[in-house]
C-alpha cells in the first residue's frame, strides 16, 4: 500500500510539474521575439525554456583553432553574421512522422539544402540570469540526425554519439541532459550582471538517413535549457514518451516469441511436418529483429551501423524468404523444384544490394554509384513479394480456404514491403494513436500472427486427427500380424514346436510360418525378417505370408517357396528380407534352403550352411541348400538376428557367442527371447524350437 501511495504521489508530482513548466515556457515566450542581432534575455525560475532560435547554421565542419585546438565555430567569439538563421519553432501539434516524437520540425534538406549529408554546425548566443547557486542543465535536442557534440563557450560538455574516430557511430536519437552548472556559478557573482553564453551544436548525418525519411538533416526538436530539476523532469518525460512510443515493439516480441516457442513445441507433436520448423525459425527472425529495435530505441549498447547490418543486412531478407517457404511448405507445393535455390538466391541480392545501397560499407562505394543498389533492393523485394503471392495462388487451388484466409494479409504484407518508398510518395503509413509508434509492416505482422495461430491450430487438430487414424491403422495392422502367427505352442507326432515373437514396435518385421502336410506327415517351417520397421514392414510380412501360404500349396519344397518369395519381391523398391525354408520329413530327414537368414542351431550348434543373397535384390538369386537328419532328443532353434544383435546401455552386443552359451542351457524359445530382450532389445525377436520328440516313421497313405 505505502508503494502504492508513493507511486501516485509520484504521478501527481510530474502533474503539478508539467503544469509549472507549461506556464514557465509561456512566460518565457516573449524573450524570443527581441529585435534581430541582439542576445537572447532569458530570466530563469524553477522553469525550463526551449531554444526555439533563431539559430545561426553552417553547412560543413569547423576548422581546428591552432591555437587552442578546438574547433573555431565553437569559440563564443567567432563572428557568424554571415551564417544562414534557422528556427525551431514546430507547427502546433507537430510530430515525428517515424518515430512519433512531439514538436518536430523539418531537417536542413527541407530548407535549402536537399541531398546535404555530414557535418553542420548550429549556434546560439542566450544570456543567462539565474539566482546565486541556482544549478543549471541542457537537454540535447529529442529528434535530430544522426549524432551531435554540444559546446558551450567553446568547451565540449557533452555529445550523443561515438566521435572518437573517423565517421561517428550514430544510435537512435535518445534524450541526453548535460549539466552547466558553470552557468549558475557565473551569475552568482553578480546579480546585476547577465552573462552571455554562446551554445554550438555540431552535428553529423549519414548518408543512409537520406533514404529513410523526406526531410531529414539536423535538430528536429529544440534543445531545452533551465533549473537542473526541471530540465531533469523534462528528460524523464522524454524518456517516458520514447518508453510509450516503442512499446507496440514490445508487443511484438511478446506476440511472436510466444508464436516461435508454440510452433517450435508443435514439432514434437508432429516430427514428419517440417511447417512448423520453418515457422518456428520465421517468429524467431521476426521477434530478434524487434527485440534489436527496443535495444536500439532504449539503450546505446547497439549504434545505427550495427543494427542495420543485423536488421537490413540480414534479418529482412531472411524473413521475405522465410514467408515464402513457409507457404511453400504449408501448401505442400514440390513444383517448381528450383523455386527454393531462387527464393535464396534472391535473399542473398536483397542483402548485398542493403548493405552496398545504405552505405554499411561506408567509403567503400561512392554515394552515386551506391544509389543504384537501392534500386536492386527494390527488385529484389519486388520479385520475392511475386513469389510469396504465387505461392499463395497456388496454395488457393489446392487448400481453397486456407488459401483465400491467407491472401489479404498477404497482399497487405505486400504493400508494407514497400513502406519507404510509399511515404517518400507522401502517402502515410505510419500513425500514433495514444502516442504509440505503428505502421502498416506492425499491423501486418500482427494480423498474420493472429492468423497463423488459428491456422496452426486448425491444422494441429487435422493432425491430430491423421495420428489417430494412424493410430488405428497400425493397431490393425497389430491385430492382423497376431492373426497370421501360428500359436505359440504345436505339438505334432513325434514333433513338438514353440515359437517366441517379440516386436521392437507395434507392428514387427519378423515373419514365420509352420505349415504341416497332413498328406505326407511333413512339415514346413518358413522364417524371415523383412528390411525397416513399423507399418510399412508390417504389410511387406502380411504380403509374404500370403505368399507362403500360396506358394506352399503348390509344392513346400524349401528351394521353389524362397525362389517364389523373391519373385514375390522384385520390382518393390526397396522391399528386402532375409528368409529360410525348412522342411522335415515324417522320417526325420529334413531339407533347409536360406538366403541370407541365420543359420538354425542342431542342439545348440549352428548348422555349417553356405552364406546366401536376401529375396529382393536380383532375380536369379540362388540360396543355399543342406541336408541333414533329426533324431530322438534332437532340438532345432532358428532364430531372427534380433536376439545376437540386443544391444545393453553401454553399447556392447549380446551377439553370437552368448547365442551359443544360451542354448547350451535354455530349453525353450521363450528363455532366449526373454534373455536377449532384457539384455536390450533393439529390433524384432523371433524364436522357433522344433523338438524331437520320438522315432519318426514315414507316414502311411
Amino acid at each position: 500500500m505505502t508503494r502504492c501511495c508513493l507511486a501516485f504521489r509520484a504521478v501527481l508530482q510530474v502533474c503539478a510539474f508539467g503544469l509549472v513548466t507549461s506556464a514557465a515556457i509561456a512566460v518565457s515566450q516573449p524573450a524570443a521575439t527581441t529585435p534581430p542581432g541582439t542576445d537572447e534575455s532569458i530570466i530563469l525560475g524553477n522553469s525550463i525554456v526551449p531554444l526555439y532560435g533563431p539559430w545561426k547554421f553552417h553547412i560543413g565542419d569547423s576548422p581546428i583553432d591552432l591555437r587552442t585546438g578546438k574547433p573555431l565555430w565553437a569559440e563564443p567569439d567567432f563572428d557568424d553574421s554571415r551564417w544562414e538563421k534557422t528556427d525551431l519553432t514546430p507547427k502546433s501539434g507537430a510530430i515525428d512522422p517515424i518515430a512519433g516524437v512531439s514538436g518536430y520540425v523539418p531537417g536542413w534538406t527541407a530548407k535549402g539544402h536537399p541531398g546535404y549529408w555530414g557535418y553542420a554546425w548550429y549556434r546560439i548566443r542566450v544570456q543567462v540570469q539565474a539566482r546565486p547557486g541556482q544549478e543549471l542543465s541542457l537537454e540535447g535536442p529529442a529528434d535530430l540526425d544522426d549524432a551531435y557534440q554540444v559546446f558551450c563557450n567553446g568547451e565540449l560538455i557533452g555529445h550523443f554519439g561515438d566521435f572518437n574516430e573517423g565517421n561517428p557511430a550514430v544510435h537512435y536519437t535518445q534524450p541526453m541532459m548535460f549539466p552547466l552548472t558553470q552557468l549558475g556559478s557565473d551569475s552568482a557573482k553578480s546579480s546585476a550582471e547577465s552573462p552571455s553564453r554562446v551554445l554550438a551544436f555540431r552535428l553529423w548525418m549519414e548518408p543512409s538517413t537520406l533514404i529513410q525519411q523526406t526531410d531529414p538533416g539536423g535538430m528536429h526538436t529544440a534543445p531545452v535549457l533551465g533549473e537542473a530539476s526541471a530540465v531533469a523532469a523534462s528528460y524523464q518525460l522524454r524518456w517516458l514518451e520514447r518508453t510509450r512510443t516503442y512499446s507496440s515493439w514490445a508487443a511484438q516480441v511478446l506476440l511472436f516469441g510466444l508464436l516461435a516457442v508454440v510452433a517450435f513445441s508443435l514439432i514434437l507433436f508432429d516430427r514428419s511436418d517440417r511447417v512448423y520448423l520453418w515457422m518456428g525459425a520465421l517468429f524467431l527472425i521476426v521477434t530478434a529483429y524487434a527485440v534489436l529495435v527496443l535495444i536500439a530505441a532504449w539503450t546505446q549498447w547497439l549504434n545505427s551501423a550495427i543494427l542495420q547490418w543485423l536488421t537490413d543486412g540480414l534479418a529482412v531478407p531472411l524473413v521475405y524468404a522465410t514467408w515464402v517457404m513457409v507457404w511453400r511448405v504449408w501448401f505442400g507445393l514440390k513444383r517448381p523444384s528450383w523455386l527454393p535455390s531462387l527464393t535464396a538466391g534472391l535473399a542473398l541480392v536483397l542483402m548485398l544490394s542493403n548493405i552496398v545501397g545504405e552505405e554499411l560499407l561506408y567509403g567503400l562505394v561512392p554515394h552515386t554509384i551506391a544509389l543504384h543498389f537501392l534500386t536492386v533492393s527494390l527488385a529484389a523485394r519486388l520479385a520475392l513479394i511475386v513469389l510469396l503471392v504465387w505461392v499463395v495462388f497456388e496454395g488457393i487451388r489446392r487448400r481453397g480456404v486456407e488459401g483465400w484466409l491467407v491472401l489479404p494479409v498477404v497482399v497487405l504484407r505486400a504493400v508494407a514491403a514497400f513502406t519507404g518508398e510509399l511515404e517518400f510518395l507522401s502517402i502515410p503509413l505510419t500513425w500514433h494513436p495514444f502516442g504509440l509508434l505503428v505502421n502498416l509492416g506492425m499491423i501486418v505482422n500482427m494480423l498474420l500472427g493472429v492468423l497463423i495461430a488459428l491456422l496452426l491450430l486448425r491444422r494441429l487438430l487435422q493432425s491430430v486427427r491423421r495420428q489417430r487414424l494412424t493410430a488405428l491403422d497400425v493397431k490393425q495392422a497389430q491385430e492382423v500380424q497376431q492373426v497370421i502367427l501360428p500359436e505359440a505352442r504345436i505339438v505334432l507326432p513325434g514333433l513338438e514346436i514353440e515359437s517366441e515373437y517379440r516386436p521392437a514396435r507395434e507392428v514387427g518385421g519378423d515373419f514365420f510360418q509352420i505349415i504341416p502336410n497332413e498328406t505326407n506327415g511333413s512339415l514346413l517351417i518358413v522364417a524371415g525378417d523383412v528390411a525397416g520397421k513399423g507399418l510399412k514392414a508390417g504389410m511387406l510380412v502380411a504380403l509374404l505370408v500370403g505368399a507362403i501360404r500360396s506358394t506352399a500349396e503348390l509344392n513346400d519344397d524349401p528351394e521353389f517357396v524362397l525362389k517364389a518369395l523373391n519373385k514375390r519381391l522384385m520390382g518393390r523398391g526397396d522391399a528386402l528380407a532375409t528368409c529360410l525354408a525348412l522342411r522335415i520329413e515324417a522320417d526325420g530327414s529334413a531339407a533347409l534352403a536360406n538366403s541370407g537368414h541365420i543359420a538354425p542351431y542342431l542342439n545348440g550348434e549352428q548348422l555349417p550352411i553356405e552364406g546366401a543373397l536376401p529375396l529382393g535384390i536380383i532375380e536369379a538369386a540362388q540360396c543355399s541348400m543342406m541336408r541333414f537328419k533329426l533324431k530322438q532328443g534332437d532340438r532345432l532353434m532358428l532364430m531372427s538376428d534380433g536376439v545376437a544383435e540386443a544391444t545393453d546401455a553401454d553399447g556392447h552386443l549380446f551377439g553370437f557367442e552368448r547365442v551359443h552359451e544360451m542354448l547350451q542351457a535354455a530349453k525353450c524359445a521363450a528363455e532366449v527371447a526373454s534373455a536377449a530382450q532384457n539384455y536390450g532389445q533393439e529390433d524384432d525377436i523371433s524364436v522357433i524350437s522344433v523338438t524331437c520328440t520320438a522315432l519318426l516313421r514315414k507316414a502311411t497313405a
